[in-house]
């Protein structure tokens, strides 16, 4: 890019000029390091970047007197077109997944700049560290959509599936299990595990994936397992697609008092069903013991227990290929959904509780009617 037109950018948009005065001084303070800026200044930078530039292609042109503009009421337009490539990139690299998804639907034009694959694998690095071992053809979207595809299937919770699905899903014969643990914002576990869920012990045990059990670890630095965040992405390496399976921020935090552990859990409700990611951890010593994903079962008749493995990849499988919440959907909502999915199989055990116990008192009634019955006929006989 010419030395004038960049002046005629810089003073065009002021915008653009603080982003590339953030970007050298980025790039002086971390030469040898890839910079990715914290959540809460990118959905900042990423906000105004996205307001700017969708109005500029809304419109095809922005005055020079509008606000983005600082030419002094002076006549004139600014086409989206006289953005330089390398200046826009620097823009959408500052957006979060969500607006860098709104955006390529704004246009045409926007949607082959929102689609760059480098862009979304840094989008997915970012937020899940673990990806970076997974194999290419478990990259979301057997359609080739490689980190597009796994962030639109993985990011966003996954939606209630029907009861019964029009079509019958196709088991998993193998799961990948990307699994990052973070606290206070630092990520102190990173892993894949995968699991073989064609053989018949996994199918008939019940359904539990381990990524952390028995060698456990300690963090660097005091546990507090209010501030933990799971994240933990199933993947169907056959087809591509992904589900998340935890709720990021713990939804329960419970001790045993027993063990002195702490347990807390990151779980999804998905109907009947619940995905049950935990963190089992001594919080006094700042040690992480355990990391496994369970499926617990919520159904009337399902007695409240665990669900076999077939049944899980049954519901494991329809969550992959339903579809996905809306953006307004978050964490909040997901402890809404698990109180009220606890609440709910706290009523039936206890509903179930006094039926077993309206069942043993006729029994000891019938019982007592009897042996009555037989002292009386013993005394009159």
């Amino acid at each position: 890019m010419s030395l004038s037109g960049r002046d005629h950018l810089i003073r065009c948009c002021p915008f653009i000029n603080g982003l590339i005065v953030r970007s050298s001084n980025q790039n002086q303070t971390h030469a040898t390091q890839e910079t990715i800026p914290d959540s809460a200044v990118l959905q900042r930078i990423g906000v105004g970047a996205m307001d700017m530039v969708a109005g500029m292609g809304r419109v095809g042109a922005v005055d020079g007197a509008s606000p983005a503009c600082g030419d002094g009421g002076q006549t004139g337009t600014t086409a989206i077109g006289d953005l330089p490539a390398d200046v826009l990139a620097l823009v959408l690299r500052r957006l979060d997944g969500a607006s860098l998804a709104a955006l390529g639907c704004a246009c045409s034009a926007f949607r082959g700049l929102a689609s760059d694959p480098d862009t979304w694998r840094r989008l997915c690095l970012a937020m899940w560290p673990s990806v970076r071992d997974v194999k290419p053809c478990c990259g979301g979207g057997g359609g080739g959509g490689g980190h597009r595809a796994l962030f639109a299937d993985a990011f966003p919770f996954p939606a209630t599936p029907p009861a019964e699905p029009s079509v019958p899903v196709s088991l998993p014969i193998r799961l990948v299990s990307a699994v990052d643990l973070h606290n206070g914002g630092a990520c102190i576990m990173s892993r894949v595990v995968e699991t073989d869920a064609s053989s018949d012990w996994f199918l008939g045990s019940p359904f539990r994936v381990d990524a952390l059990v028995q060698e456990g670890f300690s963090a660097p630095s005091p546990i507090n397992p209010r501030e933990l965040t799971l994240s933990w992405i199933l993947i169907d390496p056959a087809t591509g697609r992904a589900v998340n399976a935890s709720s990021r921020r713990p939804v329960s935090v419970d001790r045993k008092w027993l063990t002195g552990d702490t347990v807390a859990r990151f779980s999804v409700v998905l109907g009947d069903v619940a995905l049950d990611a935990a963190v089992t951890c001594d919080d006094r010593y700042g040690h992480v013991r355990e990391v496994s994903l369970c499926i617990e079962d919520g159904s009337v008749g399902g007695g409240g227990g665990g669900v076999s493995g077939r049944d899980g990849l049954t519901a494991v499988a329809a969550a992959m290929a339903g579809a996905r919440q809306s953006r307004a959907a978050g964490e909040a909502a997901a402890r809404a959904r698990y109180e009220e999915f606890v609440k709910g199989k706290r009523a039936r055990k206890e509903w179930k509780a006094r039926r077993e116990g309206i069942v043993d008192l006729c029994c000891s009634g019938v019982g007592a009617a009897a042996f009555v019955g037989f002292l009386v006929m013993l005394t009159f006989r």
